[in-house]
Formats: C-alpha cells, sequence, structure tokens
C-alpha cells in the first residue's frame, strides 16, 4: 500500500523532472532565439552601403582565371577598390561559415537569408581565392567561406532530393 510519504516523494519526483524538461525546452528556445538575432544583424551589416559597395565590386568583375583578374585589377596584395571589396565580402562570409561550422547558427536560416549571394559571391571569387592562396602560401585563405558555399550546395542537393 503507498503511503502519504511516498506519494509526496513520487509528485516530488514528477514535479522536477517536468521541471527539467521544462528547462531543456526553454534553452532550446533561447539558443533559437539568440542564434536569429545574431543572423538577423548580420543580415542588416550586410545590407549597409558600406557592405552593398563591396559586395557591387565583386558581381561586377569580369575576368578569365587569376592571371586575368591579377593583368586587369592589380596583384592581390595591393590595396585597390576591387581587392577591398573582394577582402570585405569574402571576410564578411567567411565569418558566417566559423559560426555554421561552430554549430552557431542553422544552415537552413542562413541560406534562406544569404544562400543565393553565398553562391553567386563564391563562384565569382574562387579562382582569386584559389589563385591568392598559391600565390602567398596561405592555404587556408577564406576556407570558412568555402566550406559556407559547400554547405549551401550540400542542403540544395539534400532538398532536391527531397523533392523527386
Amino acid at each position: 500500500m503507498i503511503d502519504i510519504p511516498s506519494i509526496t516523494g513520487i509528485v516530488a519526483a514528477v514535479g522536477v523532472t517536468v521541471g527539467v524538461v521544462f528547462t531543456v525546452l526553454e534553452l532550446r528556445n533561447i539558443t533559437k532565439t539568440r542564434q536569429m538575432d545574431m543572423l538577423i544583424r548580420l543580415y542588416s551589416l550586410w545590407g549597409s552601403e558600406g557592405m552593398q559597395k563591396a559586395g557591387w565590386k565583386v558581381w561586377t568583375l569580369e575576368y578569365e582565371g587569376y592571371d586575368d583578374f591579377i593583368k586587369k585589377y592589380g596583384d592581390v596584395t595591393e590595396e585597390t577598390p576591387v581587392n577591398l571589396g573582394i577582402f570585405r565580402t569574402g571576410w564578411f562570409f567567411n565569418g558566417i561559415g566559423v559560426l555554421l561550422h561552430k554549430r552557431l547558427a542553422d544552415v537552413e536560416l542562413v541560406d534562406e537569408l544569404f544562400g543565393y549571394m553565398v553562391k553567386w559571391l563564391w563562384e565569382i571569387m574562387k579562382p582569386i581565392v584559389e589563385g591568392e592562396r598559391k600565390q602567398l602560401n596561405q592555404p587556408k585563405s577564406l576556407q570558412w567561406f568555402e566550406y559556407l558555399y559547400n554547405e549551401m550546395q550540400k542542403r540544395e542537393q539534400r532538398l532536391q532530393q527531397t523533392q523527386q
């Protein structure tokens, strides 16, 4: 037979369990809210005039390979408006790649906010980054931007597979 102290113990245990479950769910919600806030702030930064000008410099590049880029726009070590635009844009998306790699950002939200820009800009910049990596012996230069691009490609492939 169950007595009053046993019932009290059971009720207390259930109360603690419910409290722990509630706390875990609340922490998940807080984490998602913080991630959303951080990415929206980055999205707002991306919309700033300075970042848009940097992105425009990259979007309007016309070149055929790294050597042609150097001929048209100068060496990557020179401080030119084009190189600053490339650096600023690459640096921005490199940071988002780090956040994604460290699981501090959700791939779905990153893709929804920046996906097409990541794809477009990386494909424009890839030959420049690869050439710069070789020229300066910096094989990890903008590695997280490349990682971000690859993760966006994987997500796109997964979405296409689920739609078939």
